[in-house]
């Protein structure tokens, strides 16, 4: 027999009754009942009962150990009877009778608890990783992760991508988020960068000619930590086409990423609904920001946000009349069904807008077709009525208005949309809503510096090519560029490329670059494109993302092995540490100390 286990803890059934067998694992539970000992023993594929009683030498040794002490048993298979049977384990009807027991590893006092789901700080979690991770969900949403990237990279190859790795030491990006400097210790005073993505890298594949590329590739950024997103590195699904369209790539990635949700799609007890291959809305980023005040909206809210701007041209109530005067928009968001809210519903509605940094969000009330607040009383019965009915809006249903700059308005709309669809609980949490978000501005107005920038991926195709360019408002050129978004969260990016070494001049010469800077900081996509390049597009998907997505959890932490903190620390390996003088002087650096204050 070998000498740790015959079986794992998460293998032995009815049919193994009388069998001698051997066992490894942690103790997980500790039962005494009074000269019968039962012990939860487990590892990584399940739980096995243990039960020693005063006849067995092993209950000496089990009562003396600490939970998550290594153990190994020795011991017969015996049935459980019907009324202890456990059929919330693959186990739960058999139990093993210990005649042997050998502590091989013991544990000391643990510092958080392992058995059962307690909310503990995140810095002893981060800190005890390796306990933190012995925990049954965390475990299990680990186990999910690699699933789901085994998954990927099955319908990855299955649709004719090959899988190609590409450098992690690279040159800097000057655009996008802050890198990683790596210091050289052969080049003194120059420094690699870890790539951000390898999108130039994976347009240079297709330049040289592999067609169909991909890689679950490790990317770096310098940014600032948040619940969706990770300090440090992140993971994605990264991808590339030749001679393609961008619906080419829709239809190309639909059912891999619908596959995947639908792979994956039962939790709990509960399959949940993904939306059908094929049938992913495609919405225009300006009809996003209008309906859903988003440009990644979450379509499992019915609630659609509506431009009534023209309403309050002229209206009694003066406040939005000199919005609207002065150039501004007003949004209105419904609120069904509220007529047996009170007024602190809607009070705490605008509570809540001022917390976030608005002004304030306005609104009506309705109950029985009779209106209610300032705004209905201000603007006349009559005119809200006719509102109403144009809006298909009911006698019982109340609204809200976000008024002020169009931009301030639209994200004032959007995230009051998200929470009257949360307070008055019209989400379905039990749903996978995919779109695609197309067409978006290739450029934007960066009002701190006075000057138009690029508004997502400076490597995209301009919708309209170099004609658009030369002749267009830059602020009205669209891209051939697009996003995945599922339940509310951006989890795809991607766009067709512009392969014209004159057209990507050009792109860069409107926001303040010449040819020779282009030459400089894209030297090797530049070059390539002259000689050669095909059309090509892509996109990257976030693995972590839709990981937590499937997994249902709000944090990108409750899926990811080892994960910094807040600060973008590692609390288990002590990283960020301060170098030592000799690796200073050998990369030819020193370290500054940073002012005070």
């Amino acid at each position: 027999m070998h000498p740790y286990r015959s079986h794992t803890c998460g293998a032995l059934v009815r049919g193994d009754v009388g069998q001698s067998v051997r066992l490894s694992g942690w103790v997980h539970r500790k039962r005494d009942h009074g000269g019968v000992l039962f012990v939860d023993l487990r590892d990584h594929y399940g739980i096995t009962q243990i039960v020693a009683d005063s006849d067995s030498p092993a209950l000496a040794i089990l009562e003396g150990v600490r939970v998550e002490s290594v153990v190994t048993i020795e011991g017969d298979v015996k049935a459980r009877n019907e009324a202890t049977i456990n059929p919330n384990l693959s186990t739960g009807e058999i139990e093993v009778f210990a005649r042997a027991a050998t502590v091989i590893s013991a544990a000391e006092e643990l510092p958080l608890p392992v058995a059962g789901e307690q909310e503990y700080p995140e810095d002893i979690r981060l800190r005890y990783r390796f306990l933190d991770l012995r925990r049954e969900t965390l475990h299990a949403n680990i186990v999910t992760r690699t699933k789901v990237i085994r998954d990927m990279r099955r319908r990855m190859e299955d649709a004719g991508f090959t899988e190609y790795s590409t450098p992690i030491l690279t040159a800097s990006s000057p655009e996008g988020a802050r890198d990683f400097l790596v210091p050289s210790r052969i080049h003194p005073g120059k420094f690699y960068a870890l790539p951000q993505a390898p999108q130039q890298y994976k347009q240079l594949l297709m330049v040289a000619g592999f067609d169909r590329y991909f890689q679950i590739a490790p990317c770096f950024r310098d940014e600032d930590p948040r619940a969706d997103r990770l300090p440090g590195e992140f993971y994605q699904l990264d991808l590339e086409m030749s001679f393609v369209t961008q619906e080419e790539v829709w239809e190309t990635m639909e059912p891999v990423i619908g596959g995947v949700f639908e792979a994956f799609a039962a939790r709990d007890g509960k399959v949940r609904s993904v939306t059908p291959t094929g049938s992913f809305p495609r919405i225009p980023y300006d009809e996003a920001m209008l309906k859903y005040g988003s440009d990644k909206p979450d379509l499992r809210n019915p609630l659609i946000i509506h431009d009534v701007t023209g309403e309050f041209t002229q209206s009694g109530f003066g406040l939005f009349e000199k919005i609207v005067g002065s150039g501004g928009k007003v949004r209105l968001i419904p609120a069904p069904n509220t007529a047996d809210k009170s007024r602190k519903f809607f009070d705490e509605m605008n509570d809540w807008a001022r917390a976030e940094g608005h002004a304030g969000l306005g609104y009506v009330t309705r109950k029985g077709g009779v209106f209610g607040g300032p705004i209905a009383k201000n603007h006349g019965e009559d005119r809200m009525a006719a509102l109403y009915d144009s809006l298909g809006l009911g006698p019982d249903d109340g609204c809200f208005f976000a008024a002020g700059k169009e931009e301030q308005a639209a994200k004032l709309a959007g995230a009051a949309r998200t929470r009257v669809g949360e307070q008055l609980g019209l989400i379905d949490k039990d749903r996978f809503e995919l779109c695609w978000i197309v067409d978006f501005p290739f450029y934007e107005w960066d009002e701190d510096n006075k000057k138009v920038e690029f508004s997502h991926n400076p490597f995209s195709m301009p919708q309209g090519g170099m004609d658009a360019l030369t002749n267009q408002d830059p602020l009205t050129i669209k891209a051939f560029q697009y996003d995945l978004v599922c339940n509310g969260y951006e989890i795809a990016s991607g766009s067709i490329r512009n392969q014209s070494p004159e057209t990507m001049v050009k792109a860069f010469e409107i926001v303040g670059l010449t040819k020779a800077d282009v030459e400089e900081r894209f030297g090797g996509l530049y070059r390539a494109f002259q000689y050669g390049a095909p059309p090509h597009g892509g996109m990257a998907a976030g693995v972590d993302r839709i990981v937590m997505l499937i997994c249902g959890v709000q944090n990108l932490r409750e899926i990811s092995l080892f994960p910094m903190n807040q600060r973008a620390e590692d609390l288990l390996m002590g990283a960020p540490t301060p170098a030592e003088p000799k690796q200073l002087r050998e990369l030819s650096l020193r370290a500054v100390e940073q002012p005070k204050g």
